[in-house]
């Protein structure tokens, strides 16, 4: 009866904390942060030393590359240019060519994107090596938590019924219209959270880490079979190029529907692990 009454005096709308990540989900989340902006960083000043991406057994100067960032001696002054597949297109000032001490110099990606910011490849390399074994480390904590705590399977591995197309189209529009999970949705991850995240966690980042392996002499001479899976170690480059991209992008959409969906309380879940969710009351 005491029970009833209490629940009767609870006034709605009301906001509400929920415990939203676990201290092992925000300490690996903030820690890839971290890593991940110095492996970008850091990539783009090795990348620099050669700017051109192959497949299959190319990658002396000279042979044909698929995509090709550098600049052409034009009149008094170079002209940068990215080459994809033939087609040409010019990016002065951003690309191939900006400008270092007020003076334009040939170089595929600038100064202040690339750690460090000098054209140094064994600097950069040092850099790149030390927080991709971290980030690898961190990778293992995080996936073992996962799979001992229940995490995967609890809250990343999506149910029958939200796999259905008519669920995920949706899922789909609801975003494209800005509509976010509230009330007691708000408490799990949707559909293409949990779809999205294993793309990342499954596929992507694995195979960022094997094709950074394949590139190495030391590694390859003691798992050789990598080269094969991979046909070479160019165009293990380039899938590592292609997926470290494709993990920009992943990030960019992560950072726009933090913003779209709620700043601070996004924010603060991932430092505290309180979210705060509206609850509309019983009938609504």
């Amino acid at each position: 009866m005491n029970e009833n009454a209490s629940n009767d005096n609870i006034r709605y709308p009301r906001t509400v904390f929920i415990r939203r990540h676990s201290i092992i989900t925000r300490f690996t989340h903030w820690l890839n942060v971290l890593c991940l902006s110095f492996l970008l960083l850091s990539g783009l000043q090795i990348f620099n030393a050669h700017p051109e991406l192959y497949w299959g057994q190319y990658g002396a100067d000279g042979d044909p590359a698929f995509l090709t960032i550098g600049a052409d001696d034009a009149g008094d002054k170079p002209q940068g240019f990215v080459r994809i597949a033939g087609l040409k297109s010019p990016t002065t000032g951003v690309l191939g060519v900006s400008n270092v001490d007020g003076e334009p110099t040939k170089r595929a990606f600038p100064e202040w994107i690339t750690i460090p910011s000098f054209q140094d490849l064994a600097v950069g390399r040092r850099w790149h090596f030390f927080f991709a074994w971290l980030f690898v480390i961190n990778g293992l904590l995080y996936l073992g938590f996962s799979l001992v705590s229940g995490h995967l399977r609890r809250d990343l591995a999506p149910k029958t019924e939200e796999l259905s197309p008519r669920h995920l189209g949706q899922e789909v529009l609801d975003h494209a219209r800005l509509r976010f999970p509230k009330g007691e949705k708000a408490r799990h991850y949707n559909s293409l959270q949990k779809l999205t995240y294993l793309a990342v966690i499954v596929v992507l980042l694995p195979l960022m880490v094997l094709t950074g392996l394949t590139m190495s002499p030391g590694v390859d001479a003691a798992v050789p079979v990598l080269v094969e899976i991979f046909g070479g170690r160019q165009t293990a480059r380039t899938i590592h190029f292609i997926t470290a991209s494709g993990l920009v992008l992943f990030v960019v959409v992560h950072v726009a529907m933090v913003i779209l969906s709620g700043t601070w309380n996004n924010i603060r879940s991932m430092i505290t692990g309180r979210y705060a969710i509206r609850e509309e009351g019983p009938n609504a």
